[in-house]
């Protein structure tokens, strides 16, 4: 069976990662001047506490990711797919709004690769129209397939069902795509279809399409998932930005009640052929 995404990462870098962080590991002690033999520097901490601030520091710098998503809503304007755009602030649950050509707003929570606790915390806005998931996960060594598919699966459809959620779908999508840490298929195909976009050079987006609807067990177990030419924001990416139909994917969530226990199935589709697909599993809340 085919994975979540069309996309894998880089085997190679992957093995190039691993033999690195065993060089870090063992050769650490030799770098700075930190006055330390090997067994005091290991025993110490400060090679466990630097490599935690490294790691802390990328988690945390949204600057970047918000640039490159300054840079594609505001091509998106330039070319007329869209009205207008805001940065929500930090005082929303949200993190931007979009204003359609016609009129209707779009709401869109900015995420990171989908396989953190921070992809449990969104609530769709009051006032939006549409609401979208915006996956941007600039990890080259993540592995895309695995973290979207616990993302959708473990994560989302989880807090959609329980809490009555809607969320009209997810782009996965960043100025990783398409790199040698993460080659695209689309582009492997079609280099032609790579995108230029200031600093950036990308491939068309990954779009997954959710139900127009949240599941319940009693009255509505397996609603169909949308079509991308009735999510407005969804469309205007995938058209903007040199989207096919066939690569579209549709997410298929069902509920049910076994004994005193919800539980949800999931299933991703691209154009009509199993990608992935789950069985009736238990949503767990502490």
């Amino acid at each position: 069976m085919a994975g979540a995404t069309p996309c894998e990462k880089n085997a190679a870098l992957k093995a190039r990662v691993a033999a690195l962080a065993e060089v870090l590991k063992t050769e650490a002690h030799t770098l700075g001047d930190h006055g330390l033999d090997d067994q005091e520097f290991y025993n110490s901490g400060l090679f466990r506490g630097a490599i935690e601030q490294i790691r802390g520091e990328f988690v945390a710098s949204m600057t970047p990711k918000r640039e490159y998503v300054s840079h594609v809503l505001n091509h998106m304007v330039d070319e007329g797919f869209i009205q207008d755009w805001l940065s929500a602030g930090a005082s929303n649950r949200h993190d931007y709004s979009v204003t359609l050509n016609d009129g209707r707003t779009a709401a869109i929570e900015l995420k990171g690769c989908l396989d953190g606790n921070n992809t449990n915390i969104f609530t769709r806005p009051p006032h939006a129209d549409e609401f979208i998931i915006w996956s941007v996960c600039t990890n080259p060594s993540a592995d895309p397939a695995k973290n979207v598919w616990s993302g959708i699966h473990t994560r989302l459809s989880a807090e959609m069902i329980d809490r009555d959620q809607r969320i009209d779908g997810l782009v996965v999508w960043d100025y990783v795509c398409g790199t040698v840490g993460r080659p695209c298929p689309k582009l492997v195909a079609s280099p032609d279809r790579l995108i230029e976009l200031g600093p950036y050079r990308l491939p068309p987006p990954c779009v997954y399409m959710f139900p127009s609807s949240v599941p319940a067990p009693r009255n509505n177990a397996a609603p169909q998932p949308q079509r991308v030419g009735n999510v407005g924001i969804l469309d205007a990416m995938h058209r903007c930005f040199g989207g096919s139909d066939e690569e579209v994917h549709s997410v298929f969530f069902e509920a049910q009640y076994e004994g005193a226990d919800l539980q949800r199935k999931t299933r991703i589709e691209r154009n009509g052929a199993l990608m992935r697909e789950s069985g009736f599993t238990s949503i767990k809340r502490d």
